[in-house]
């Protein structure tokens, strides 16, 4: 299969793909896309390049073993919250290991995590409602705003006409901002 066919499979077909075959190389290709991402995640925990570059390849190790134990719906939220867990739990150990008195607690670092907190937050507030849009909104968010698609690319890609495409992208991201005040107002989903 030529390189230019290999990136214009989605993810799911690359998960497809290596359930079938059982070859890791369609692992690797699907984890290879989202280094990127990995990275940009573990340095926001981590503050620092070579603790989030060891992080991100022990997500692709963990990755690699959990993969085969679920049925993933969508790939990149699922090795996201495995960064994002792992880096939550390395600050974890880290704290624990490190010990520390009351004085001797940073302010600044007392805001990092409150902000820490609710930047995660937020983030679960988006993903929650991101699933909660209708699929062609949520499609058209996803290829516009995550796989940063032109409009034209998305028309291509769907079965939409472009004018669809826009109203899918309006629409949702009008219904991304009732569906995330609502949870931010009743996080508890009361």
């Amino acid at each position: 299969m030529r390189s230019n066919n290999i990136n214009n499979l989605s993810d799911d077909d690359l998960l497809s793909n290596y359930f079938s075959t059982k070859d890791n190389m369609w692992l690797g290709l699907l984890l290879q896309r989202y280094t990127l991402l990995l990275l940009g995640t573990c340095m926001k925990y981590l503050k620092s390049e070579n603790n989030a570059k060891d992080a991100v390849q022990q997500v692709f190790l963990k990755a690699i073993n959990e993969i085969p134990k679920y049925k993933i719906t969508y790939f990149k939220s699922w090795i996201y919250m495995v960064a994002k867990n792992h880096c939550l739990m390395q600050l974890r150990d880290k704290n624990k290991t490190t010990s520390i008195t009351e004085n001797e607690v940073i302010e600044n670092e007392e805001v990092d995590i409150d902000s820490l907190k609710k930047k995660d937050e937020e983030l679960n507030f988006l993903e929650a409602s991101v699933s909660e849009l209708n699929i062609e909104q949520r499609e058209c968010i996803d290829l516009f705003y995550l796989q940063k698609k032109s409009y034209q690319e998305i028309v291509d890609t769907t079965s939409y006409t472009l004018m669809q495409v826009k109203s899918n992208i309006q629409n949702g991201k009008r219904n991304l901002k009732i569906l995330i005040e609502k949870k931010r107002q009743f996080p508890n989903g009361k």
